[in-house]
């Protein structure tokens, strides 16, 4: 095992908070190490410092994407805190459906990881809407900074056991099977979803239009609370007057500093 120092963890968990905003503690030093080993090892480099100059001097952007690959954990799961989607489906949209005149739902799923977050949503509103559909625009944006996860995400492809937590009617209505245990979600599905990469530490979001809903759960664990803080508020620029803005249950936002109001566990609104 190529061994990391201190120096070079500190260097490369510099660079990373910087570019990504994800925050390495110094106890996660084994861990990179060993996420980066084969890394290091693929190229001939018997050292980190060698790996950190590889890195920050490639311009075809390859050693940085695998960089973010291995750090990032991209643990997700279909139905995860499921409350959230069931607060989604039963008050924000029919509040939206009655609000939203031009019947474009602006939806974005930010940290979205293999895809089941983005997917639920769409077999969501879907079921929502039914024949209704028809008339609205209510696809939804979906990015990671990791370009691993999108390519799964986008191919839509997954285990039985993976969606064995979804209703019936659902694995029935919304995935076809694939043989050897897989299946893959419709197309139908599929086409209402956009998948994108994107950095949320970009210092402006090049969106032309605020979103009603974001989604961003599980993701701000991984950066300090001043990285968080900035996020946040770029989140609520990026929010309709009513959006809403859903974190992960492990996460909050202080409520004597934040300019969201707080509606239920995890879960906020700009008024």
């Amino acid at each position: 095992m190529i061994q990391i120092t201190e120096k070079e963890f500190k260097q490369l968990a510099e660079y990373i908070q910087l570019n990504y905003g994800i925050h390495l503690k110094q106890e996660k030093q084994a861990l990179v190490m060993g996420r980066l080993h084969h890394v290091l090892v693929s190229k001939n480099f018997t050292s980190f410092k060698d790996y950190y100059d590889y890195v920050v001097s490639d311009r075809t952007g390859e050693a940085v994407m695998t960089l973010v690959d291995k750090i990032t954990t991209n643990h997700t799961f279909f139905m995860r805190e499921n409350d959230h989607f069931h607060f989604f489906k039963e008050s924000i949209l029919p509040y939206l459906e009655a609000t939203v005149r031009d019947k474009d739902l602006r939806i974005w799923s930010a940290g979205c990881s293999s895809g089941e977050e983005p997917y639920t949503l769409a077999m969501l509103i879907d079921e929502f809407f039914g024949t209704n559909k028809l008339f609205w625009d209510a696809k939804v944006l979906a990015t990671d900074i990791s370009a691993q996860v999108l390519d799964k995400a986008q191919k839509g492809m997954y285990s039985l056991e993976d969606i064995s937590v979804l209703p019936m009617n659902w694995r029935n209505q919304y995935f076809q099977l694939r043989g050897q245990g897989q299946a893959i979600i419709s197309d139908k599905i599929k086409q209402e979803v956009i998948f994108r990469k994107f950095n949320l530490m970009e210092p402006t979001f090049p969106f032309r239009r605020k979103f009603h809903v974001i989604f961003c759960r599980n993701v701000m664990i991984y950066f300090d609370n001043p990285t968080k803080q900035a996020l946040v508020e770029k989140f609520y620029k990026q929010l309709e007057p009513g959006g809403y803005l859903f974190i992960g249950h492990s996460e909050s936002l202080p409520r004597e500093t934040t300019p969201f109001n707080y509606v239920m566990p995890a879960v906020y609104r700009k008024e």
